[in-house]
C-alpha cells in the first residue's frame, strides 16, 4: 500500500471526485479526514471507509472558511497525530456571462475555488513539513489551461488555483513539501450531471462534449483519484509545481469534432440525468 501509516484530508469529499480520492487514498493504507459542508454526505463516506476497514473520520466546513478549516486540521491532527497529504478537491461551478454575473456571485467561486486553497494551505503547512513527506493536491481543470464559454469567473478562478499552486511549489519545496495542481477533463460527477441537465437538450450537450473527446469517453471520478495517489505518493517524488493533466486528449485535439459516436455504455442518458438529480 502506497499510502500505508500515513494521514490525508480531502475537502469537497463527500460526493464525485473528492470521495473517491478519500476511498481511494484510504485503501492504499491512509488514514482520511472527509471534509465536506455537506455533513451527511461526509459522514456516508467516512462511514464506507470505516466498514471497508479503514480510518476516517468526517468533519462538517466550508472549505473557503478560515475557521472551519483551521478547526478541520485542528480535528485531523487530534484524531491521527500527523498530516502527511491535503488534497484541496473542494470547488463549484457558475454558468453566466460576466453580464449577467452579480459581484457576490464572482466572490462566491473565487471564495470556493481559490481561497480555499489558501486557507486549507496555510493552516496545514506547519504538520505537512514536519512529516518530511507533505504533499499538496489541488484541483485545477482544463480551464486552468484554456478558456470555455459562459463560465468567467470559473475559469478565472481555475487559472488561479493552477498559479497559486505553482507558488506555493516554489515557496515550499526548501520545507519538503511538494505542490501539484491535477487538471481533469470532463469527468462525470454530481456537479457535471447537475450542471447539464439544466441545458435546454441535455442530450445533445453530452453528444457534443463527448465529440470533442479523443478517447471517446467521459472520465470517472476513480481516473482523476489514482493521479491524485499517484500525485501523493513517493512515485511522484521528483515532481513539483507541476499542472497534471487528465483529460482523455481533450486539450490535445485541435478539432472539436473527432468523429465517434457518442459511447452510450456511459450511461449519460438523459434519463440517466434526471434520475440523477
Amino acid at each position: 500500500m502506497r499510502l500505508s501509516g500515513q494521514v490525508t484530508l480531502v475537502t469537497g469529499a463527500a460526493s464525485g471526485i473528492g470521495a473517491a480520492i478519500a476511498e481511494l487514498f484510504a485503501r492504499e493504507g491512509s488514514a482520511v479526514a472527509v471534509v465536506d459542508q455537506d455533513a451527511a454526505g461526509a459522514r456516508t463516506v467516512a462511514e464506507r471507509i470505516i466498514a471497508s476497514g479503514g480510518r476516517a473520520i468526517w468533519v462538517r466546513a466550508d472549505a473557503a472558511d478560515e475557521a472551519d478549516m483551521r478547526s478541520a486540521i485542528s480535528r485531523t491532527l487530534d484524531a491521527f497525530g500527523a498530516l502527511e497529504h491535503l488534497v484541496c478537491n473542494a470547488g463549484m461551478v457558475q454558468v453566466a456571462g460576466i453580464e449577467e454575473s452579480s459581484v457576490a456571485e464572482w466572490d462566491r467561486v473565487m471564495a470556493v475555488n481559490v481561497r480555499s486553497v489558501f486557507v486549507a494551505a496555510k493552516h496545514a503547512l506547519e504538520p505537512l513539513a514536519r512529516s518530511g513527506q507533505g504533499t499538496l493536491v489541488t484541483l485545477g481543470s482544463v480551464s486552468s489551461l484554456v478558456a470555455q464559454g459562459s463560465t468567467p469567473a470559473y475559469v478565472a478562478s481555475k487559472g488561479a488555483v493552477l498559479m497559486l499552486t505553482k507558488a506555493l511549489a516554489l515557496d515550499l519545496a526548501a520545507r519538503g513539501v511538494r505542490c501539484n495542481c491535477l487538471c481533469p477533463g470532463i469527468t462525470d460527477t454530481p456537479m457535471f450531471r447537475h450542471h447539464v441537465s439544466r441545458a435546454p437538450d441535455p442530450q445533445a450537450v453530452l453528444d457534443a462534449r463527448l465529440r470533442r473527446v479523443p478517447l471517446g469517453r467521459f472520465l470517472q471520478p476513480l481516473d482523476i483519484a489514482r493521479a491524485a495517489l499517484y500525485l501523493s505518493s513517493e512515485d511522484s517524488s521528483g515532481i513539483t509545481g507541476t499542472a497534471h493533466v487528465v483529460d482523455a486528449g481533450y486539450l490535445a485535439a485541435a478539432e472539436w469534432d473527432v468523429g465517434r459516436e457518442p459511447q452510450e455504455s456511459m450511461g449519460l442518458t438523459v434519463a440517466a440525468l434526471k434520475a440523477s438529480r
